[in-house]
């Protein structure tokens, strides 16, 4: 396919980092105050200089072929930056849902339900399935991840967990469950908030090196989307221990880790691994394998390349 101008908020920073890598030309809103609306590139992640920063004025004139939208709210703010083109009717469009929904099992209506205009985008088959999208036409496109690089050493005879605003989030993301798994072995903490917690809050090459270190990379996460970092633990060649719910059970295969909803079965897979790095070598081999085959950034970018071609041509 040609290449496209694609327009589209800097909202999701490792989906995006994966996104760019594509042949197109990414303008990414951006505003003085570098806020939500208007982020701009990456601070913590190297995009290419095809990323290229617009403000409104220069997004209400562009050429763009398709807009990408990641937030009910981009609906109506792209016809504000696009100088009066409106998302599905004016312009092509591509709604990513990078979230799971929230609420009672009856309530999970997506706010694109029954609508055909825009294309709507699930970043995992749990999403899709629990969404309720009603007659809006939808697929998956699971996710895309820069490969870090085989660099497991297991010097510290320690875990490790990564979790975004921990204290915030609590039960969500598991953050009670650290104590009681903690019995098996110390687990350090790391994300942006962890040091409220104790944790550490360092950027993305430091994260990696540091889990690098550990052994075993616990996962305590009740309800997420997938958190990219189970992908990129596994990547580098961390056993896994995580609770079996939403995609996690799909992602990991048995030879990778330990998964399931008992804390008991828990401990003991985090103690094996803290005390056998060779058992979490092992372990850490076959999920690095299955990572490689499952989410390479070609397979992600490939069949992004179909929906933007499908996208742009109707």
């Amino acid at each position: 396919m040609r290449p496209l101008e694609i327009f589209f908020w800097h909202v999701h920073g490792s989906w995006t980092t994966a996104f760019v890598q594509g042949p197109h030309r990414y303008l990414v809103a951006t505003l003085p105050d570098r806020g939500p609306d208007g982020l701009g590139r990456a601070r913590t992640w190297c995009w290419p200089d095809r990323v290229v920063e617009v403000g409104p004025a220069e997004a209400a004139t562009a050429p763009i072929d398709v807009v990408v939208l990641q937030r009910p709210l981009d609906i109506d703010l792209a016809a504000t930056w696009l100088g009066g083109r409106r998302p599905g009717r004016d312009i092509p469009a591509v709604y990513v849902e990078h979230n799971a929904p929230q609420g009672r099992i009856n309530d999970l209506r997506h706010p694109l339900a029954d609508r055909s205009d825009i294309a709507l985008v699930h970043v995992t088959h749990f999403n899709s399935l629990f969404w309720d999208s009603g007659r809006s036409p939808q697929r998956v496109v699971e996710h895309g991840v820069l490969d870090p690089g085989h660099r497991f050493n297991g010097e510290l005879p320690r875990a490790v967990a990564a979790i975004n605003e921990p204290a915030r989030r609590g039960r969500v993301t598991g953050t009670d469950l650290l104590g009681p798994l903690g019995a098996a072995a110390p687990i350090d903490l790391f994300g942006m908030g962890a040091d409220a917690l104790g944790g550490q809050d360092v950027t993305q090459a430091a994260l990696h090196t540091e889990m690098a270190r550990r052994r075993a990379y616990v996962h305590p996460f009740r309800w997420t989307s997938l958190g990219l970092t189970l992908i990129e633990a596994m990547m580098l060649g961390l056993p896994v221990v995580a609770l079996a719910t939403t995609e996690a059970p799909e992602v990991v295969p048995d030879a990778a880790g330990v998964v399931s909803n008992r804390l008991t079965v828990l401990q003991d897979a985090i103690r094996t691994f803290v005390h056998d790095p060779e058992a979490g070598r092992a372990a850490g081999h076959a999920g690095r394998q299955a990572a490689l085959a499952r989410f390479s950034v070609d397979r992600f970018l490939a069949e992004w390349d179909v929906v933007l071609d499908e996208v742009t041509a109707s």
